[in-house]
């Protein structure tokens, strides 16, 4: 069990190498007079993607290429059913058109386009389904496309995104930028190592690992961050926050994966492909049902709820 304990503890400078890197890369580009547009779209945003990034590269660099889709698909169906479930619990989450009309269906057709090339034993006659080089490239393609609307989107004004730099010198600057890189390749080294013996120690398969231990690890600092502007009432945003998370997991963050290592998947992927295309469907029916277009305390409770008996078929 010290695997685990261990594989758990390098979250914490997982998370923290990835917040300094972020508030570093951000002065700096700040004081270049990089505008925020520009912030938001990069360092921010990749910025706070790198945990599941560096997991699933070292994950996939180490042979452990089930912890890629698992971390993926776990993190994006938590995301949703989870952090977005929670945080309409708390506070009713209200959802932007260009949401709703746009990014959602987007989210869905990225989970739509994960099942498909995810079931080469179906639609080929394939001994195995294995998601492949030609396939990441695919996605990464996919995802210029979305960085290309983003782009646009936030040009218009149809994303504002508050961003808050910290002001600090350049030194400071320079510092937390390489002791945050230095440190998230570290946790997240220990982190892949350390799960991959406690696998091998249980007889537990690399994709449980990457839907449990690995998704929910890495899914803490946006479960924080909407948590927080939750309690606060401050929620207009964080369902496009959260889809486009998603996004960035199944384009870039897969995408990357499977283009250094295939990654083949096993007989219960299709359960987890499924339920990260109802945990879309979900979103976009509520949105539409009962009052205004939001997301209200009793479709989150509901959410919550498919998350647990999601997790029920997966474990027992």
């Amino acid at each position: 069990m010290l695997n685990l304990l261990y594989s758990v503890l390098g979250f914490v400078p997982l998370i923290l190498g990835a917040t300094w890197l972020v508030d570093g890369a951000s002065a700096i580009a700040k004081k270049r007079h990089i505008s925020n547009l520009v912030i938001g779209l990069t360092i921010v945003a990749f910025g706070t993607s790198s945990p599941e990034l560096v997991v699933n590269i070292l994950a996939a660099t180490s042979g452990n290429s089930g912890f890629s889709f698992g971390n993926v698909v776990g993190s994006n169906i938590i995301n949703i059913l989870i952090i977005l479930g929670l945080s309409a619990v708390v506070y009713p989450m209200a959802v932007k058109s260009p949401t709703i009309w746009i990014e959602i269906p987007l989210c869905l057709l990225s989970a739509v386009i994960l099942l498909i090339i995810a079931n080469d034993v179906y639609l080929d006659g394939s001994d195995g389904s294995t998601i492949s080089r030609v396939d990441g490239l695919m996605l990464i393609g996919f995802f210029l496309v979305f960085m290309y609307y983003m782009w646009f989107a936030m040009k218009r004004g149809d994303d504002e995104h508050d961003i808050r730099l910290k002001e600090m010198s350049s030194t400071k600057s320079v510092v937390l930028v390489v002791v945050g890189m230095i440190i998230l390749a570290g946790g997240g080294q220990v982190i892949v190592y350390f799960a991959s013996k406690f696998a091998v120690d249980y007889g537990i398969s690399d994709r449980i690992i990457g839907l449990t231990i690995l998704s929910i690890g890495t899914s803490l600092p946006e479960l924080s961050t909407s948590m927080v502007a939750a309690f606060k009432k401050n929620v207009d945003i964080s369902i496009g926050n959260i889809i486009g998370s998603n996004l960035f997991n199944t384009f870039l963050i897969l995408g990357v994966s499977s283009t250094i290592q295939p990654i083949k998947l096993d007989i219960g992927s299709n359960l987890d492909l499924l339920v990260n295309i109802l945990a879309t469907i979900l979103v976009f029916v509520f949105v539409f049902t009962r009052r205004g277009r939001k997301i209200d305390r009793l479709e989150g409770s509901v959410m919550v709820l498919v998350y647990v008996v999601y997790m029920f078929f997966v474990l027992r």
